[in-house]
Parts: C-alpha cells; structure tokens; sequence
C-alpha cells in the first residue's frame, strides 16, 4: 500500500506557473506508474498525465499536451506536475494517483491508491 499526499495548490494568475508535489509513502514508490486527475467544478474527474515507473515514458491528454509536464522522482518518492502558463480553465482539485499494473492509463477506475487532492484556483 502507498499513501498520497499533494501540495502545491493555490491561487494563480492565469499566464502564471503552477508546480503540484505529490509525495508517497509506504511501499516503493517505484514500483507504481503514477497519474495526475483533476476534477473541475460540476464535473467528472479527468486525466491529466501519466508517467512510467522508471519515469521515461509519459502521457498528456491531448488538450493540455505542452502545457503541463509531469515528471517524478524515485529516489525523493515524489511525483510532480509543472505548468508555465495556466490558464482559468485549469482551475480545479488535483489528485495524483498510484497504479500497480499498467501504466498510462485515463482511467480512473485502473488507479489503486489516491490522495485527497490539491485546490488550483486560476484567476483571469
């Protein structure tokens, strides 16, 4: 088991940086492929960006590729999500998340463990 705990949320404004830290716990951080999700205001949970447990393959979802970058690093147990310019429509709670088969994947429902999120609220 692995816990998830997220920080790094705030207010920004929109143009702004946003660097979102999840630091794990317990098992080997190492042995999970590792999400980010966001869950918006009235609205479901989406993907955000995966990472391979070796942390060289990743994925973005489509509309948000080149604007987040998610990087993690083992040796601190920490993954990480990056953005140069944030936009209002990025406001949302950020949640990282662990999987123990697979990796990549958009689905929520493929993820073990979570954390309980971070709050990014994006000023116009």
């Amino acid at each position: 088991q692995v816990e998830l705990v997220e920080s790094g949320g705030g207010l920004v404004q929109a143009g702004g940086s946003l660097r979102l830290s999840c630091s794990a716990s317990g098992r080997t951080f190492s042995k999970y492929a590792m999400g980010w999700f966001r869950q918006a205001p009235g609205k479901g949970r989406e993907f955000v960006a995966a990472i391979s447990r070796s942390g060289v393959n990743k994925r973005y979802t489509d509309s948000l590729k080149g604007r987040f970058t998610i990087s993690r690093d083992n040796a601190k147990n920490m993954l990480y999500l990056e953005s140069n310019n944030v936009e209002p429509e990025d406001t949302a709670v950020y949640y990282c998340a662990a999987q123990e088969s697979g990796w990549g994947d958009t689905r929520t429902s493929e993820y073990d463990y979570w954390g309980q999120g971070t709050q990014v609220t994006v000023s116009a």
